[in-house]
């Protein structure tokens, strides 16, 4: 079975520890003050769309876009849990995004990630 990618309101346990489990990494990977994501209450706000993605029932990863102008959107908390990598989960959820914001008329969808060795297999993907 493949990736389902649908809209989600974080109200759910398993999100909301994924999202922290998100957060705790960047807060790991990140020098101090340099950590962007954004926490449930941030992802909850006006202008950010989240969406959660499944395989077989499992929740596997997420990601949210959130507008920053009519024409410009950030890729933001994108997050494949450990047991799903490579599994196509961040590529099927890059995808809702870039057709969201095609839908929305963006012109430019920007990406803010962390660097060093953590991060290597984040760039790579959003290089390709």
């Amino acid at each position: 079975m493949g990736v389902e990618v649908r809209p989600d309101d974080l109200t759910s346990a398993e999100v909301q520890s994924l999202i922290a489990e998100h957060l705790s990494g960047m807060q790991e990977n990140s020098p101090p003050g340099h950590v962007h994501a954004l926490a449930i209450e941030g992802l909850r706000g006006p202008g950010v769309t989240f969406w959660s993605a499944w395989i077989d029932g499992a929740l596997s990863g997420c990601g949210a876009l959130k507008e920053l102008d009519p024409r410009t959107g950030e890729i933001k908390s994108m997050r494949t849990r450990a047991g799903f990598l490579r599994r196509g989960v961040a590529q099927a959820v890059l995808d809702e995004i870039i057709r969201t914001g095609r839908a929305r008329g963006y012109t430019r969808l920007l990406l803010e990630t962390g660097t060093g060795e953590a991060f290597e297999a984040a760039q790579a993907f959003y290089l390709r």
